[in-house]
């Protein structure tokens, strides 16, 4: 059975599934999703399972349609406005990211 938590990525997962069905140049090798480094990741989600690891990754690498996405978790309560809120807090002027670990736990 799915944990509630485990729901927060299916959406994510979903849209990195049509985002890179979409987007498949046919080229071989070629990544038909974009996903931020692993070295990108904060310390708490590097040693999550892949899965974990690939949507906050993805989230990273594709805002604009984390963003999109509305949040359907019941976490409005804590002021999130879309599904990209359940995985980053803030992306600095600076580059760096402020993760949020809702969609981890």
């Amino acid at each position: 059975m799915i944990t509630p938590r485990w729901d927060l990525l299916r959406m994510p997962i979903l849209a990195a599934t049509l985002i890179g069905a979409a987007a498949c140049s046919g080229e071989e090798g070629a990544s038909p999703v974009s996903l931020a480094p692993v070295s990108a990741l904060p310390a708490f989600a590097r040693g999550a399972p892949t899965v974990v690891q690939e949507a906050y990754r993805f989230a990273v690498a594709n805002p604009e349609v984390l963003d999109r996405i509305p949040c359907y978790c019941g976490c409005g309560a804590m002021e999130h406005t879309s599904n990209l809120a359940c995985y980053v807090k803030e992306f600095r002027e600076d580059g760096s990211v402020v993760y949020d670990d809702h969609a981890f736990g």
